[in-house]
């Protein structure tokens, strides 16, 4: 659940600070107010693209900070990426855009990139925008509807995982039968990179090992020399360092019998004596293992430079020859292996076999779960103003794909007594609101995103009908957190809380505020959505009436 939201120099938005609730909360305000700023906001922290234009007029740059309540979903993500911490129940997300339109994120404190944010914000808030409605007529769109409904994500899987391996399979015997000549031709050519690369024989981690060894021999006798030197200076020399300080250390030894102060200075100087002798000791043991070997060297020298040429011969950086090693030695045993076609021949049948059985158990999940959406939707548009319409789920047979070896068309009937067609074909705008807002909300049921925003997905939709919709989301606000973008006073009525955005300007700059509505203050924005610019009693009374009937 989406607990607080906060802003800064976002668009319009000077600073904001929002402390959301569960349940139904409604947003209003004058068109262009700002409302669909908000959404952006969190589109952002859901891991959508931003760009400069977000950043307000005269500021460096733009802050978006969500706190969320984590469900069992999210906590293993952030718990399997190393962004939760033991004990955590919640977890903070901050999006930051500058004025050149660079974008940072973080989760818990730690930077993440927007694919993390995506995957993150799939388990924490589902938003259906203004032009949710259209995407009903794409079939894509639907079969992820309905298998949102059927909750048969683990089956989805199990087909996309098969599919892969079949896919793997399919193509590893067509390469195989297409051309002997092509193989023989590429395992020849592996068995020469092969023969190169055997020579030479490289390891993980020795092409690093060769550099730091290389550096170390070619600078073998400067580091003598002045290994030398140093030790000299210390402890050997005819005024070294540890003698001086050591007569030094005597004298002040000598002179603190008559002035106490001395002897710290005294101890001071017997442990610089002492670190001047560790220091030497030190020197002196790597001296004696520091290698000036020229024929080591010139050994090194070689390795390095065949290193270089091989790399510079397959054309990629020495430290990857031992992985190109790897993968040329299997690619040239799969080769081989692809000499027997019978076995290969077998693989694929299997693969398709098990891929066919996975899409047949979802297909079966699909078919279930079709019948009992196309039942509810066909209720709800009872609800809906439209009496006697019905509302199908054709699963059709299609070439198999990672989604299944089906796809989906929503078909309708807005009248009794009227064979169903496609939704394109015959749902006018409003009919398409009606529906869409009716499988939006019964799929989101069966999602465990824990909150749910609805932009204006009500646009289309009034009067009567527009109050079934808001006793909708307010029953959806049931079992979780629901916040719904609306110009309907009937929606707006029935919300658990309700915020508005207003805009003002100075003729200068414009910014926009959010406050919350309580009594009349409430009752009095949703008389402006009923009555506009004119605001009678009748208008206001009838406001309140609203408001009262719906137990806010």
């Amino acid at each position: 659940m989406l607990t607080t939201l906060n802003l800064k120099d976002f668009v319009i938005v000077d600073q904001l600070s929002l402390d959301l609730s569960s349940g139904f909360t409604v947003l209003t305000g004058e068109t262009g107010a700002g409302k669909s700023i908000l959404i952006d906001a969190i589109e952002l922290i859901r891991g959508a693209r931003g760009d400069s234009e977000l950043v307000r007029k005269g500021a460096e740059r733009a802050n978006i900070i969500a706190e969320f309540a984590v469900t069992e979903a999210a906590k293993r993500w952030l718990v399997e990426n190393d962004l939760l911490e033991e004990g955590m129940e919640n977890v903070l997300v901050r999006r930051s855009i500058d004025r050149s339109g660079r974008s940072r994120a973080w989760i818990n404190g730690i930077t993440v990139t927007l694919s993390q944010l995506r995957e993150l914000g799939d388990n924490l808030v589902d938003i259906q925008g203004q032009h949710a409605h259209q995407l009903l007529l794409k079939s894509a769109c639907q079969l992820k509807l309905l298998d949102a409904y059927a909750e048969d994500g683990a089956a989805l899987e199990r087909v996309k995982a098969a599919h892969a391996e079949w896919s793997a399979r399919a193509k590893r015997l067509a390469e195989a039968t297409s051309s002997s000549e092509v193989r023989a031709a590429k395992i020849e050519q592996l068995s020469w990179v092969l023969e190169d690369l055997d020579a030479l024989s490289p390891k993980k981690g020795e092409w690093e090992a060769l550099n730091l060894e290389h550096t170390r021999l070619a600078h073998g006798v400067s580091i003598s020399e002045g290994l030398s030197e140093c030790i000299e200076w210390l402890t050997q020399g005819e005024n070294a360092a540890g003698d001086l300080v050591t007569k030094a250390q005597m004298k002040v030894e000598e002179l603190a019998e008559y002035d106490e102060r001395l002897r710290n200075v005294s101890e001071t100087l017997t442990s610089a004596a002492e670190l001047i002798d560790d220091a030497a000791g030190d020197l002196e043991n790597i001296l004696d293992r520091t290698d000036t070997d020229g024929a080591r060297f010139e050994k090194v020298d070689r390795r390095v430079s065949r290193y270089f040429t091989t790399a510079r011969k397959y054309r990629t950086e020495p430290e990857l020859l031992h992985e190109l090693q790897a993968e040329s030695r299997k690619r040239l045993a799969e080769l081989q292996d692809e000499e027997n076609l019978d076995q290969l021949k077998e693989d694929e049948a299997a693969a398709r076999r098990t891929y066919d059985a996975a899409a047949a158990e979802l297909t079966k999940l699909r078919r279930a779960a079709a019948e009992k959406l196309a039942r509810a939707v066909t209720e709800e548009m009872q609800k809906l103003s439209m009496r006697g319409g019905r509302f199908e789920i054709a699963l059709n047979p299609c070439p198999p794909s990672e989604s299944g070896a089906e796809k989906c068309e929503f078909l309708m009937a807005g009248h009794p007594g009227v064979e169903v067609s496609p939704l394109a074909k015959v749902a006018s705008g409003g009919e398409l609101s009606r529906i869409g807002l009716a499988v939006f909300t019964l799929t989101s049921r069966n999602t465990t995103v824990p909150t749910l925003i609805f932009d204006e997905v009500d646009s289309g939709v009034g009067g009567a009908t527009g109050e079934v919709v808001g006793r909708m989301m307010k029953q959806l606000g049931e079992t979780r957190q629901v916040l719904c973008v609306t110009h309907l006073p009937q929606v707006a009525a029935c919300g658990d809380h309700h915020l508005k955005v207003e805009k003002v300007s100075d003729g200068i700059e414009t910014v926009s505020y959010l406050k919350e509505l309580f009594g009349q203050a409430r009752v009095d924005e949703i008389a402006r959505m009923l009555g506009g610019l004119l605001i009678t009693q009748k208008t206001k009374v009838l406001a309140e009436e609203m408001v009262k009937s719906n137990g806010a």
